[in-house]
């Protein structure tokens, strides 16, 4: 189990990113990672409502559970949708017996090595926001704290987000969430590009993105469009990766 004192690391964390340059995709890495590593699980996933009402998937621990949430928005099926539209958690999912509910959903998480789910909405009162997802890749489910520690960091970052909401205007509230939207394409083209140079896989690529983003104090859609415009720049972020500086 998590330390008392790496457990208020993880919060603080959370709560160093309310910056006054609040950068949302960052913000919601984060609370993706903390999770996971709270939990001891394998992968965490987290989407937001879009100024439709439409989920899209926003951050992710690991490339499979990226995957794997993007394929839940292609099929319109899933937990993670469930969970959103009720407004309540789903506990203890045991995946590969979930294809009588979600055919799609549970076939892929297995081919994926995942065994356990569990759902969270991000909510407050009745405004539901998004919804959180975490995956093992054992059959073991989350126990009481656990699943404690976990509520207490989604409504953390839903209280974040309501309040980041609430001091701007309702048009301007939907250009950020849009402009994350594409930011994240522009992320996903960055990873790859890294990728590409560093001859790694995606995850690691990113790892590196972050990492001089967070090292050089850049916004890391900035940083981002950056690597995928500028060649100089790609070997920049790439060279100190290659150092194992992060």
């Amino acid at each position: 189990m998590i330390s008392t004192g790496r457990m208020s690391d993880l919060f603080l964390e959370v709560a160093d990113t309310l910056v006054d340059d609040f950068d949302l995709l960052d913000f919601l890495h984060t609370v993706a990672t903390n999770v996971a590593e709270i939990t001891g699980s394998a992968a965490t996933g987290l989407m937001l409502a879009d100024h439709a009402g439409d989920l899209r998937p926003m951050a992710a621990s690991s490339e499979s559970a990226r995957l794997l949430e993007l394929f839940q928005i292609q099929h319109s099926e899933g937990p993670c949708l469930e969970c959103f539209h009720a407004g309540e958690e789903i506990p203890d999912i045991d995946v590969e017996s979930s294809t009588d509910r979600w055919p799609a959903f549970a076939t892929r998480a297995t081919e994926l090595g995942f065994r356990t789910a569990h759902c969270f909405p991000l909510r407050l009162r009745t405004q539901v926001i998004g919804a959180l997802n975490v995956f093992r890749d054992r059959p073991v489910h989350l126990d009481a704290e656990e699943r404690r520690v976990t509520r207490a960091l989604t409504d953390v970052a839903t209280i974040a987000l309501m309040q980041e909401r609430a001091l701007r205007r309702a048009e301007q509230v939907t250009e950020q969430l849009q402009f994350a939207l594409n930011s994240r394409i522009v992320i996903e083209q960055a990873k790859g590009a890294l990728a590409r140079t560093l001859s790694s896989d995606v995850e690691a690529a990113f790892v590196v993105l972050r990492g001089y983003s967070r090292r050089h104090r850049i916004p890391l859609t900035v940083l981002a469009r950056r690597v995928v415009d500028d060649p100089a720049a790609l070997e920049a972020v790439a060279g100190q990766g290659s150092t194992g500086q992060f």
